[in-house]
């Protein structure tokens, strides 16, 4: 299992491949599951409504592969010293999946896991429409 640091590094290689000629704000992904590991990066469209999140590219790479439950999701973006969190439409696809820990880098540099709880409290998921 790769150190959390060694996933942050493989989300920054993936926002290499980022397509970001509007914002140049490149960002990556890194799904973590049984399965192994599913990489994705932004791409933008003209049309902003329809550009991609990293982590929504990854995690569509890890479901297009068949996985159905996600450990982690590393997130990182090549500006230096930005500390780079998951949108909100990013964060409710993950609680879609039951991720454990997300990933990011402090201001410093330093890996830093957090839960989905602290970054999505109170959320609502498929239990909730169960009840219906």
């Amino acid at each position: 299992m790769p150190t959390d640091a060694e996933l942050l590094d493989a989300a920054a290689a993936a926002a290499e491949n980022a397509y970001a000629p509007y914002s140049r704000f490149r960002v990556g992904a890194v799904v973590v599951t049984d399965g192994g590991t599913f990489p994705g990066a932004n791409v933008e469209n003209a049309v902003y409504g329809s550009t991609l999140c990293a982590e929504a590219v990854a995690i569509g790479h890890a479901v297009a592969s068949g996985v159905r439950s996600i450990d982690t999701v590393a997130v990182a973006c090549l500006d230096a010293g930005r500390v780079c969190h998951p949108c909100g439409n990013c964060r409710q696809l993950m609680r879609e999946f039951g991720v454990r820990r997300i990933l990011v880098r402090d201001e410093h540099g330093r890996p830093q896991a957090l839960t989905l709880e602290e970054l999505l409290p109170r959320s609502f998921g498929p239990e909730d429409l169960a009840a219906q």
